[in-house]
């Protein structure tokens, strides 16, 4: 939960560009730059899959290792390679797909 909201702020510092890029914000908040760059993909995850997380619902033992992994940006690719198919999927939600890098 923690690391979900790091990165969520980490975006919002670059949305609104209190730092110029990953590198720079990495250097003053003294984190390693690769994994800043990984925390950030946090934001990436569906946000029935981020609901899930902030309200504790049971995620199969579902830590940040297998999070960070996760490098689908089509929501519903990411319930099936964290093994959560089994849970119920918002299919509205699913057909979206964020592109950060614009």
């Amino acid at each position: 939960m923690k690391a979900l909201a790091r990165a969520f702020r980490y975006q919002r510092l670059l949305d609104n560009g209190v730092y110029g890029s990953v590198t720079d914000m990495a250097a003053a908040e003294k984190i390693d730059r690769g994994y800043l760059g990984r925390l950030l993909q946090l934001t990436l995850l569906s946000p029935d899959l981020v609901e899930d997380i902030l309200e504790g619902r049971e995620m199969n033992g579902l830590g940040l290792p297998p999070l960070l992994s996760c490098a689908s940006a089509v929501w519903h690719q990411q319930r099936a390679s964290l093994d959560l198919s089994r849970r119920t999927s918002h299919p509205a939600s699913d057909a979206v797909k964020h592109d950060w890098t614009q």
